[in-house]
C-alpha cells in the first residue's frame, strides 16, 4: 500500500466556512458539518452519505449554536424521515405553501395557516354544497401582487356531475383572507395553473383560459378570452410555455397550444388509447407523463406497470442535490399514490440508461421474485385491453439490490456484464444519491 488517496470526490455543502467534528451515534461515528448548509456524513453499506440537518446557519457544534439561539439535544436516526402530524379535525383536500399556506377542507371552507406553527389564521367558508377542487397561488401581467385562487364545484345530489361552480380570487391583508373577486363558472373548477400571466382552468369539459382585467372603479375581475372543448372530464392540467397537456377522465392525454396573435387555443396532438387518467406531468419540452387507474405509467415513448395508483407528480427531489456532481444534473420528478407511497422517476442520460438497462437484464436472472413470480411479467403494462412489455423504463429498486448481493452474486453479474464489481457498485451507488 502506497497510503496514496485517490478516487477524490468533492461536495458543496454551501457557501460559508465549514467546520467539521465527529460524534457518535447509534454506536457508530459520524461527521457533523457545521456551516449554512448544515449536514451529517456517514457512512452506510460501504458508501459515503450525506443527510441534512434540519437547522440553519449552525456556527459550532459542541452544543449547536445559531445567532442568538443555543441548542442542546440529540441526533434522530441518521437520515430518518422526520414526520410532524398536525391534528386538524377535518379532511384537507388540498394543501399548497407560498410562504403562507392556504389550505382548503371538504367541510367548506377555505383556511390560511401560519407555515410554521400551522395555526389558524383566517378562514373563509363556502356556500352550502360548495366544495373546493382545486388550489393555486399566482401573480398576473401588469400586477404583482400574490393571489390564492380557490376552484369550487356545487356538489348537489340530484346532479350526475356538477353544473356550476366558481373561481374564487384572494389576497392576504394583515394575516387575513380578503376576497377581491369571484367568477361563476358552468361546472367544476377541476385545475387551476397560472399561464403566461392568466389563470388557466378545467372547468367539466373545458379548458377556459381568463385574463385579470382592471374596471373602471379599479377594482379587479377575471374575464374569459378563450377555450377548448372537446373533453369527457378534463381533470389534470399542467403547462410549459405555450404548450397546455390535458388528462382527461377517459380519453387519455391530449396536448394544446395557445396562439397568442389569434387568442385562441388548439389541439396539436392526443393520445388515442381509452386510459383514465389519474395525474400528468410534463418532464421536458418533447416527454408528457401520465398515470392511470390500472397502476401503469406511460408516455410517448415508454409504458410501464407501477403497481400504485399515481394522484400527483410534481418536479422536485426528496435529498440534497449536489450541484458539482453529474448525479445532481439529473432532473426528477417526485410522485405520491393513494396508498402513501411517494416515488422517484429520472430522465437519465440514454448512455447510463442503457448500461442499466443491461445490469437490470442480468439482475432478473439471479434474483428471483417472491413465490416464483416473473420480475419482467410484473412490470409489464397491463389494462383491461392489452398487455405489452414496459419499454423505457427501468426499476431503480431492482437495480439497487445489486448493493445487497453476496459477493458470489456481483461476481456472477461482473463476469456477464464484463464490468468490475467495484465499477458495478460505484454506478449504482450514484443511483441512490437521486433518493
Amino acid at each position: 500500500m502506497s497510503g496514496e488517496l485517490t478516487d477524490r470526490k468533492k461536495v458543496s455543502l454551501g457557501t460559508q466556512p465549514i467546520t467539521l467534528r465527529t460524534f457518535s451515534s447509534k454506536n457508530a461515528t459520524h461527521v457533523f458539518a457545521a456551516s449554512d448548509r448544515p449536514t451529517v456524513i456517514y457512512s452506510s453499506n460501504k458508501k459515503l452519505l450525506y443527510s441534512n440537518v434540519n437547522l440553519k446557519e449552525v456556527s459550532h457544534i459542541l452544543a449547536i449554536a445559531k445567532e442568538g439561539e443555543l441548542t442542546i439535544g440529540t441526533i434522530d436516526e441518521i437520515q430518518k424521515l422526520h414526520i410532524r402530524s398536525i391534528p386538524l379535525g377535518e379532511h384537507a383536500r388540498r394543501i399548497l405553501k407560498h410562504q403562507t399556506s392556504a389550505e382548503e377542507s371538504e367541510t367548506h371552507f377555505v383556511r390560511l395557516l401560519d407555515d410554521q406553527t400551522f395555526e389558524f389564521l383566517s378562514a373563509y367558508q363556502l356556500d352550502p354544497f360548495e366544495y373546493g377542487c382545486s388550489l393555486l397561488s399566482c401573480s398576473f401581467s401588469d400586477d404583482s401582487n400574490v393571489y390564492y385562487c380557490v376552484g369550487t364545484a356545487y356538489v348537489l345530489p340530484e346532479e350526475n356531475e356538477p353544473t356550476k361552480g366558481r373561481i374564487l380570487v384572494f389576497s392576504i391583508e394583515d394575516g387575513k383572507l380578503q376576497l377581491i373577486t369571484e367568477k361563476e363558472t358552468k361546472g367544476a373548477v377541476y385545475s387551476l395553473n397560472a399561464f403566461n400571466g392568466k389563470l388557466l382552468a378545467a372547468i367539466n369539459q373545458k379548458i377556459q383560459l381568463y385574463k385579470w382585467m382592471l374596471r373602471d372603479d379599479g377594482s379587479r375581475e377575471l374575464q374569459s378570452e378563450c377555450g377548448h372543448h372537446g373533453h369527457i372530464l378534463a381533470l389534470y392540467v399542467q403547462t410549459r410555455g405555450d404548450f397546455i397537456v390535458v388528462g382527461d377522465l377517459m380519453k387519455s392525454i391530449s396536448l394544446l397550444i395557445y396562439k397568442h396573435e389569434e387568442g385562441a387555443i388548439e389541439e396539436r396532438a392526443r393520445d388515442y388509447n381509452a386510459n383514465w387518467m389519474s395525474a400528468v406531468e410534463i418532464l421536458d419540452d418533447d416527454i408528457y407523463i401520465g398515470s392511470e387507474n390500472n397502476y401503469n405509467l406511460f408516455t410517448v415513448v415508454g409504458e410501464y406497470h407501477l403497481g400504485e395508483f399515481v394522484n400527483r407528480f410534481r418536479h422536485g427531489s426528496l435529498v440534497m442535490r449536489l450541484p458539482d456532481s453529474d448525479v445532481g444534473q439529473i432532473p426528477t420528478v417526485i410522485f405520491g399514490t393513494i396508498n402513501g407511497v411517494i416515488g422517484v422517476i429520472a430522465s437519465l442520460p440514454h448512455d447510463q440508461y442503457l448500461f442499466l438497462e443491461k445490469l437490470q437484464t442480468n439482475l432478473r436472472k439471479v434474483i428471483k421474485g417472491v413465490g416464483g413470480l416473473s420480475h419482467e411479467q410484473w412490470r409489464s403494462f397491463n389494462n383491461e385491453k392489452r398487455t405489452a412489455d414496459a419499454k423505457n423504463f427501468l426499476d431503480g429498486d431492482l437495480i439497487e439490490s445489486f448493493l445487497d448481493l453476496s459477493r458470489v452474486r456481483m461476481d456472477e453479474i461482473s463476469k456477464a456484464m464484463s464490468v468490475s464489481v467495484e465499477e458495478l457498485c460505484k454506478r449504482v451507488e450514484e443511483l441512490t444519491r437521486l433518493h
